[in-house]
């Protein structure tokens, strides 16, 4: 009997749990999806309904127009050609020596592993206003500045400490019986990394190499210092382009921000199970 009158209450908190936490969610979802959906129905409008008083919620006139100015652009042609070849080049630098970093941080003991994996993370932390006169200077003297070398080399630098923590939590997780045979048939380290180990990290790397090229896909402060020229901007610096002096093309402002976000949103969703396998493999890892 006190087992009965005990489980209602029981139940009434678990549903007001389960009511606040789907609540939370909801208004969760919306805080984020509401900002791209009006963007999207920016993109879709006249001008004429972008400046109407107040705001229509659904384009009254939808149009593709805003596509047409933005593709017949040929710098924004060239600026998405410049971001794949920056995120690109970032993630196979940032994923070549994060792998040869984490393996032997993941294998190796040694007195001061945990503060060098902290540290390793708090760079990926530091802000980079601070250090953006200091490269500038270097990369004026090296003869670095407004060439693709400097966005590259800067984005993997700040992108390599992440994908050292992440790879490393991941080869944690792998069995060392796997190695050990394969030494024993004669394999070298290096054979033992990418013939044994890659092909069983493919969920780590993935994710590793969606969040590197993610961060490098929309870097700015960047781009938008160390690049000059206009043949070198990515689409991050690019989109403000469609403002002059005397007017601004919001639509076309729109439709290329949705140009720039469907890649992204593309590869995340074909990738899905590999990132979540990936973050959730680290995370489960004692």
């Amino acid at each position: 009997m006190a087992a009965t009158t005990s489980s209602g209450p029981d139940r009434k908190g678990t549903r007001a749990r389960d009511a606040f936490f789907y609540l939370f969610l909801t208004v969760f979802v919306l805080a984020v999806v509401a900002p791209v959906a009006w963007v999207l129905k920016m993109s879709l409008s006249t001008r004429a309904d972008l400046l109407a008083t107040p705001p229509p919620i659904v384009p009254p006139h939808p149009t593709l127009s805003n596509y047409t100015t933005v593709f017949g652009a040929p710098e924004f042609r060239r600026a998405l050609l410049n971001s794949v070849l920056i995120a690109g080049a970032t993630t196979l630098v940032s994923l070549t020596f994060g792998v040869l970093a984490a393996y032997p941080l993941a294998r190796v003991r040694f007195r001061g592993k945990a503060a060098l994996l902290t540290g390793f993370l708090a760079l990926a932390f530091f802000p980079t206003v601070a250090i953006i006169a200091p490269l500038f200077k270097e990369f004026r003297e090296l003869g670095l500045l407004d060439t693709y070398a400097a966005i590259i080399a800067v984005d993997s630098a700040f992108a390599l400490p992440l994908t050292v923590w992440i790879l490393t939590a991941f080869f944690r997780t792998l069995p060392r019986n796997l190695e050990e045979a394969a030494r024993v048939d004669g394999a070298s380290t290096f054979r033992v990394l990418t013939g044994v180990i890659l092909p069983l990290s493919a969920p780590g790397v993935v994710t590793a190499g969606l969040l590197v090229f993610v961060f490098a896909w929309n870097e700015f402060l960047f781009a938008n210092t160390f690049l000059f020229s206009q043949d070198h901007w990515p689409v991050t610096v690019a989109i403000p382009g469609f403002a002059t002096t005397h007017t601004i093309d919001f639509g076309a402002q729109a439709a290329a921000s949705i140009t720039v976000t469907l890649p992204i949103l593309v590869i995340v969703f074909v990738f899905q199970r590999r990132l979540v396998a990936g973050l959730m493999a680290g995370a489960l890892k004692g």
